[in-house]
């Protein structure tokens, strides 16, 4: 994180612990503002402020409220900060909403923080060393175990430079410039002379005034018209970031606490799968049971189901499950979420988003489906191919899901899991060996006979792009239209053989007349001429031809050199020549006609035919 863009801290602990009073002191502003706020000495909104360090860094304050009733407003506030200072008295020591505010910060994926001894001037040394131990032993393993601890005193400034200090000496926190733009609201608020301005701390990405914005979730746009980050002006908000942004276009109401601003399309779905960690002080929680969902500045009504083998959510438990939501929420892979009861209201858990485009999880594939969520949970972004199946992700979806297009396989200008592919191809060799098995004397199938049942539903492009990649291998032979295994011999019996010779000479015989279908059928009465017409015809023995039937190659190759040996004589050729050339009769002659026009060996002119491109 650049120095520019300043480091986020939020303030945590129970309530009437000294965190307004501590950033009173380091900052000279009091975030308690709102007369309630004032009248009864304790935070209710979030309040922020900022402060100049030592090395140029501008730190962003957010002081979070300590009431348990509270607990969602100071979700929001933790959501998006770099680092925590956890602040517990030293008259009090370790308080339940200190260790609720500590287990909610873990959850939330917070790795940086130090402890804050308020009101250290109450106490003498013997308490405060007390305090300490009590503290070392609340924070045991979580991530504020070593953490720096900072006696201070809001009154007397004790320990105010050492706090200082320690803040300064926070590390810089990468969040992502490459991702889209996001910024949960957790301030909405109107400025005489600008209009509406909302506040959040950017989870990702950049944005610059003047550009056009969503609201999410619906489909709400609005106009940047001024930027503000950690209280200073700004052309361009960064991650990371305290960030206002004044809206042009949109009413105060209609941007409130929990809408995400984004310059991009967010998946706002009704259904997420998760990796839920159970808190160990918690209570049981049923498979199916009603929870309420904070995620970022957000808050909705949802019921959790357990992806693996289970009915209750034990305490101290880790699994993979999904939520199934009241509300669309705006989220992406990798968010953190928090759980807490409906009622009483106390926190359950929180985790992971790990797929916000997930459908129905059935209860019966939940063993299954949790196997995926742990691969997903793991880093195999494959998953998701796996789950579009046999229609695939676009490019540039799978790109915005994964970072990651080497991994996919394309089709047909989709892409795909490498195990759906795998698939697709042995369901096509499959139903090309049923149809060498039905029909032994084809040389192949039809393309739009293998498009049908499992591989019907492929988009055309799809499908081609399938038959050419197992042609790319030596799997299959394309020829034209048709497609055969490769290996695959015709073998005829010699029964079957003499028919075939027979078939032949009969359409020989009949010359430029050509051969009914019907005629033939009564000529060969046998089961297999159909399949041995089909195969002459793969051979270019003979063809069949709308209004006389079957003619052979060589009643053709005979038609064409009469045609060109009449044309180069004659300018046109009538109907009347056309008879007295072939011997045919004017019945039979006129579709041959229709059948040279076809083959461009002739073209219509006003007083008879001419040469076609085809007969030169």
């Amino acid at each position: 994180m650049s120095a520019g863009r300043g480091l986020v801290v939020g303030t945590a602990g129970h309530i009437d612990h000294g965190k307004t009073s501590m950033v009173r002191s380091l900052t000279g502003v009091n975030l308690d503002q709102l007369p309630e706020e004032q009248a009864r000495g304790i935070t209710i909104a979030l309040g922020f402020t900022a402060l100049d360090l030592p090395t140029g860094r501008r730190t962003a304050f957010v002081d979070c409220p300590g009431h348990e009733r509270l607990v969602r407003t100071m979700v929001a506030g933790a959501t998006g900060i770099d680092a925590v200072l956890l602040c517990v008295s030293a008259t009090d020591g370790m308080m339940p909403q200190t260790r609720e505010h500590l287990a909610i910060l873990q959850l939330l994926g917070l790795r940086t923080g130090a402890v804050v001894l308020t009101m250290a001037d109450l106490v003498d040394e013997e308490m405060l060393e007390l305090c300490l131990e009590d503290v070392a032993e609340g924070v045991a393993g979580t991530f504020l175990e070593g953490a720096p601890v900072v006696a201070f005193s809001a009154v007397t400034d004790v320990g105010k430079q050492a706090l200082i200090d320690v803040i300064d000496a926070f590390p810089d926190t990468d969040r992502g410039e490459d991702g889209p733009f996001r910024l949960p609201v957790d301030r909405t608020f109107v400025r005489d002379g600008f209009g509406t301005v909302v506040t959040g701390t950017t989870w990702s990405g950049t944005l610059k005034d003047g550009a056009t914005v969503r609201l999410l979730p619906g489909d709400q746009t609005a106009r940047v018209r001024g930027i503000q980050s950690h209280g200073l002006a700004s052309g361009v908000a960064t991650s990371g970031a305290r960030t206002a942004l004044n809206l042009a276009g949109v009413d105060r109401d209609q941007v409130p606490r929990g809408t995400v601003i984004s310059d991009a399309e967010l998946p706002c779905p009704h259904m997420i799968d998760v990796m839920y960690r159970h808190l160990s002080s918690a209570p049981p929680l049923e498979d199916g049971s009603p929870v309420r969902v904070l995620l970022g500045t957000s808050e909705c009504m949802g019921r959790i189901h357990a992806a693996a083998d289970l009915d209750v959510f034990a305490p101290g438990v880790a699994k993979p499950a999904q939520i199934r939501l009241e509300a669309p929420l705006p989220c992406l892979p990798g968010d953190r979420f928090i759980l807490r009861r409906t009622s009483p209201m106390e926190t359950l858990g929180g985790g992971e988003i790990l797929d916000p485009w997930t459908v129905k999880m059935r209860r019966k594939n939940r063993i299954a489906w949790g196997g995926q969520l742990k691969r997903l949970a793991a880093g195999d972004p494959l998953v998701w191919l796996e789950r579009a199946g046999e229609e695939g992700l676009d490019p540039k979806d799978w790109k915005r899901r994964s970072g990651d297009t080497e991994k996919a396989l394309m089709l047909g200008g989709r892409s795909f899991a490498p195990r759906i592919v795998g698939r697709l191809e042995g369901v096509l060799l499959e139903s090309l060996g049923a149809f060498h098995l039905a029909q032994p004397m084809a040389l192949g199938a039809q393309r739009r006979e293998l498009r049908r049942a499992r591989l019907g539903d492929l988009d055309e492009r799809v499908f081609d792009a399938l038959v050419e990649r197992l042609s790319s291998a030596n799997t299959v032979l394309v020829d034209g239209p048709m497609v055969r295994v490769r290996g695959f011999e015709l073998a005829l019996t010699p029964a079957q053989a003499r028919l075939k010779k027979t078939i032949q000479e009969t359409i020989h015989a009949a010359g430029l007349d050509g051969l009914k279908p019907k005629d033939l059928h009564e000529v060969h009465k046998d089961d297999e001429v159909a399949a041995l017409l089909r195969l002459i015809e793969a051979e270019d023995f003979a063809q069949q031809t709308a209004g006389l039937g079957w003619i052979s190659r060589d009643a053709r190759n005979e038609l064409r050199t009469k045609l060109q040996g009449w044309l180069q004589d004659h300018a046109t050729l009538k109907p009347g020549d056309f008879k007295a050339l072939t011997g045919l009769t004017r019945r039979a002659a006129i579709p041959l006609m229709e059948y040279s026009d076809g083959l461009k060996w002739t073209v219509r002119a006003a007083d008879g035919r001419v040469p076609g491109p085809a007969l030169v």
